[in-house]
């Protein structure tokens, strides 16, 4: 079963956000969901850019109070 698991990188300036997706990407199976947090509006186009280009799949993005969440899924 597919799992999610949440990245609180609030607080941290490009490129630490992708940093910390891409060393979690490292420790989850294929099909499990990443979900970064992040008060770095830069993330929002960093991530999915990095995401499309390594051929992983992307999941919603959506804005909060103060910080946004991308969600990522590991395809391979």
């Amino acid at each position: 079963m597919a799992e999610r698991k949440r990245i609180d990188a609030r607080g941290a300036f490009c490129p630490g956000p992708l940093m910390e997706l891409i060393a979690n990407l490292k420790l989850v199976d294929v099909g499990d969901e990443l979900e970064v947090w992040s008060s770095d509006k830069g993330s929002v186009k960093e991530i999915p850019e990095w995401v499309a280009k390594v051929g992983h799949e992307m999941g919603e993005t959506t804005e909060h109070d103060g910080y946004w969440s991308v969600v990522v899924r590991k395809a391979k």
